[in-house]
Formats: structure tokens, C-alpha cells, sequence
């Protein structure tokens, strides 16, 4: 008998494998995708509620109140990672908190830390976007395809 990737699997091998499924944990999906939608929405209650707070107090509009919001969430999210309670919150919300824009807020923050010890340059400025990075990249590819798509769009079907 083979196994899923191909390789032959002994007798031994197969008996260990069915031990093993045997006593592997069932993860709790519904309970961890209820965490993540209740973290994650709280997260933008959060979100929503500085939106508020900026376009009423200040001399925002509600259009413009967003960018003091994203940087404030940012900011908080950079603060929360420093002191090691993100983490915690994440253990527990799973998916939650990396959709947000503290999720991508704690990416670049933690490797940061992580690195620091390495020196600014070589270990900060070289390792902090790793992990960051490829969602730097890819958000930017696919807003040049989406610019792209629309201006065909506008050009040749005149909407």
C-alpha cells in the first residue's frame, strides 16, 4: 500500500499512521470560527467606533476620518505586540486578528522584536518585512491589475 504522497508505507509504518489518527485531536472548527468572527468583528467595532470618534470630535469628514482611524488601530496593535498581549489575543481568536489591519500591524511588529538583537540595519531593516512582505507585493500586484481592469473598462466601455 502507498500512502497520500506516494511513498511505500510498511505494515509497521500503515499500523503506526492508524494509531495516530486514532488519538489525534479533533479541532474544534465551529468554536475556533466563532472566536475568530467575534475578535475580528470586535476589532472593527473598535475600528468603527475611532471612525466615529474622529469625524465628530474632529474636523474630519467621514471619508477622511478613516486614515487617523487605520493609524491609530496601527498604532495600538504595534503597542499591544510590544507588550506581548496580541499574542495572547491571538491564541485565543486564531483568524481574527490577522484580517484586520492590526494583524498585518502585528506581522511587521513582532519581527521586528524578534530581530532587533541583530542590529537595526541588518537584523530590523532585513527581517522585519518577511513575513509582511509577500502581502505588500501581492496587495500591490493586484491593485495594478484592478487599476487596470477599470481603466480598460472606463476606456472601452465608456462607464
Amino acid at each position: 500500500m502507498s500512502s497520500s504522497k506516494g511513498k511505500n508505507v510498511t505494515p509497521a509504518q500503515q499500523k503506526y499512521q492508524m494509531l495516530q489518527k486514532k488519538h489525534e485531536l479533533k479541532r474544534p472548527v465551529v468554536k475556533n470560527c466563532f472566536r475568530a468572527f467575534l475578535v475580528g468583528g470586535f476589532i472593527c467595532l473598535i475600528g468603527q467606533g475611532l471612525h466615529v470618534f474622529y469625524y465628530t470630535f474632529f474636523d474630519f469628514t467621514q471619508r477622511s476620518a478613516g486614515d487617523p482611524t487605520v493609524a491609530t488601530l496601527i498604532f495600538i496593535s504595534v503597542l499591544l505586540t510590544g507588550f506581548g498581549v496580541y499574542d495572547r489575543i491571538a491564541q485565543f481568536a486564531g483568524g481574527g486578528t490577522a484580517v484586520p489591519v492590526t494583524g498585518f500591524a502585528n506581522s511587521v511588529a513582532s519581527a521586528a522584536i524578534e530581530h532587533r538583537t541583530e542590529g537595526y540595519v541588518l537584523g530590523v531593516g532585513g527581517n522585519i518585512f518577511k513575513l509582511a512582505g509577500s502581502v505588500i507585493v501581492f496587495g500591490t500586484v493586484a491593485a495594478f491589475v484592478i487599476a487596470l481592469i477599470k481603466t480598460i473598462l472606463i476606456q472601452w466601455g465608456g462607464l
